[in-house]
């Protein structure tokens, strides 16, 4: 079976860091493109960043120069560094992963497998 476990959020404060991860078991993790994905949704919609197999990755405008997506390969482990956090950032935050190539990497509907999510809020 396909499991995506999230971990690592919390609570913290505008302006601080937090970095999330997401575990990735049961796919051939080097050949997937994978996302991250917030509810509620920023001003862009609910993607948030995207990498793909060969390791381009992909900004909502809301959070490019912020956020960093990073997977590690050998740990089948995603994750999304958070810095200069805002208020607006409160979300549940989903990893997605689904087989390359990905057309519109944002499309939530391109993805079929999902984690759990995990809760980050700035105050």
């Amino acid at each position: 079976d396909v499991q995506l476990v999230e971990s690592g959020g919390g609570s913290v404060q505008v302006g601080e860091a937090l970095n999330v991860s997401c575990k990735v078991t049961g796919l051939t993790y080097s050949s997937y493109c994978l996302g991250w994905f917030r509810v509620p949704p920023g001003p862009d919609g609910s993607g948030v960043a995207a990498i793909d197999s060969e390791g381009n990755r992909r900004y909502a405008g809301a959070v490019k120069g912020r956020f960093t997506i990073t997977k590690d390969t050998a740990k089948n482990t995603l994750y999304l560094q958070k810095t200069s956090l805002k208020a607006e950032d409160t979300a549940m935050y989903y990893c997605a992963a689904n087989e390359c190539p990905v057309v519109g990497s944002f499309a939530t509907w391109e993805y079929n497998f999902w984690g759990q999510g995990t809760q980050v809020t700035v105050s």
